[in-house]
């Protein structure tokens, strides 16, 4: 799995987990909701920090605590060194 399809992975989960759509989501967050969208569908491969952490606080956490999780924490950056160049 890459980096991006971790993150939108854990941006459906947290959705289907709190019942909320991906537009609620952008307004909660404060995010476009194209951004979210292009996130979402894989036009983004690496959203910025300040995005991230955007998104996070929408769901109520800290940027730390949205970046906690399993399949994120066993990614190994190492089977993306063409995306460096």
């Amino acid at each position: 799995m890459e980096y991006n399809e971790i993150i939108i992975k854990r941006i459906s989960d947290l959705c289907k987990l709190r019942g909320i759509t991906w537009n609620k989501l952008a307004t909660m967050s404060g995010v476009h909701q194209s951004t979210i969208d292009n996130i979402i569908r894989g036009v983004v491969k690496n959203p910025r920090t300040a995005t991230l952490h955007r998104i996070a606080l929408g769901f109520g956490m800290t940027l730390t605590e949205f970046l906690d999780f399993k399949e994120l924490n066993e990614y190994s950056f190492d089977e993306d060194e063409d995306d460096d160049e």
